[in-house]
This record gives structure tokens, sequence and C-alpha cells, in this order.
């Protein structure tokens, strides 16, 4: 629950709240008229945020290739949100500022095979640099990964996985998340939960989970599964 200001309402009157806004906004969104009218709105009528320019930033200037503007930043959550007009397909990726990426609709399930060691061994195997960095691409690197074909049962255990990934991380709420990913300092439990998300993700994939499999044999896994994905629509 939002608890911000004098105005901030329980969670029983934002769910009030919630439901009447959804409801005059309903069939609206026209991305360039409604935008800030919708978060402005948002805030004030349902969360009780009484100042709603002290908290959202629109259109904010950033520079990738060319300039481009964050529809809406919330600084203080550290999000930035993509507005679309109703209507607009959302399924794709969507680069933001300096390269980050959003996923619409995207769930635990996604997150977790996204932080296993065999994305993580896709992404050092096909994604570009920038000096010493790796440069992550929705086009190279997320469009071509070929996701595994889990059961309902691996399903279940890689959103599992990928919840004690995010309860771990929830621990040291004052770590950043390069502190918390320092190779030298990192929390046990963090780790763990990785270790437990790396397994249940290779067993997605049918992969041995064990140290002999190296990642040059992973990624030659996968570069085999992309091969079979890419003739079925030649």
């Amino acid at each position: 629950m939002m608890q911000i200001g004098r105005g901030m309402r329980t969670e029983k009157q934002q769910a009030a709240a919630a439901k009447r806004f959804a409801e005059k906004w309903r069939g609206k969104g026209y991305e360039k008229g409604d935008s800030q009218i919708f978060w402005t709105e948002l805030l004030t009528e349902v969360f009780g945020i009484e100042d709603p320019s002290t908290f959202i930033r629109f259109e904010e200037q950033v520079k990738v290739d060319k300039t481009n503007f964050i529809d809406v930043h919330l600084p203080q959550t550290k999000v930035i949100i993509e507005q679309k007009s109703l209507g607009k397909d959302l399924r794709a990726p969507i680069r933001q500022s300096n390269g980050s990426l959003i996923i619409p609709g995207a769930t635990l399930y996604h997150f977790g095979v996204l932080m296993s060691n065999v994305h993580m061994a896709w992404m050092r195997a096909v994604c570009g640099r920038l000096k010493s960095d790796y440069r992550y691409s929705n086009d190279i690197v997320y469009n071509n990964f070929p996701w595994p074909t889990p059961t309902d049962r691996q399903r279940e255990k890689i959103e599992q996985t990928a919840q004690a990934i995010l309860d771990a991380r929830a621990l040291y709420p004052d770590s950043s998340l390069a502190d918390l990913y320092d190779e030298a300092v990192m929390p046990p439990v963090l780790r763990k939960a990785h270790q437990q998300n790396d397994r249940a993700v290779m067993e997605a994939y049918g992969f041995p989970v064990k140290n002999e499999f190296t990642e040059s044999q992973c990624v030659a896994e996968l570069f085999k599964l992309y091969q079979e994905l890419t003739e079925k629509i030649s």
C-alpha cells in the first residue's frame, strides 16, 4: 500500500477508489492527450497523494541512439513507464532510457528464466559490448532467445525460485543491485536462491544439472534449439 502524504488511504479505500477510477477510464486512452491526466488522477484519487508533482515526472528527455523521452518516471521507486494509446500492441519489449527494457505482461516465470545461468550464457555469447560492458539488445539477445517448453510442474517450480530471488533481495532494502551482486559480498541467501533457480530452469530445458555441463555446452544446446525453431518458420 502506498502511503505518501496526509491523504493516504487504507487498502480498502484504495480498492474502492481503484474500481471507480477504472470505470471512469474504461475505453479511454489517448497517449499524447491523456497520459499526464491519467497518472495525476491515479495518484490523487486512488492513492490520496496530495501533490503528485513531487512523486512523478513526465516526458523526461534521454539520449540513446537519438533523443527520446520517458513517458512517465517515478524516481522514488525507480520505475519508468512507457505509455501507449488504447489498442496498441504491447507484447514486444520496448527500449527505454539508456538501453533499459520493459516486457509488458512479464510473469515470475519470465523473470526466472531471464535471471538464470542459461539466459546469462546466451547473453554473453550473442550480445554486443559498449567498451567492456555487455550491451543487451532486444533484437539480438531477447527476440532470438530460445525459450524452454516446460511442463506445468516445471513452470511452477521456476515461478517459486524466481520469487525466492525477489524475496532474498528484499531482505536488503538499503543495498543496490550492484551491492547485492558483488561477487565478494553477495548474500548467501541470494546466492542460494539463484542456484536453485538455475537448476529449475536447466531442468525445464532438459539440460543435465551437474558441474560437468559447461557454459559452452549450454550455448551449443541453445543454438541447436534456435536452429530448430528457425527451421520451422523458414
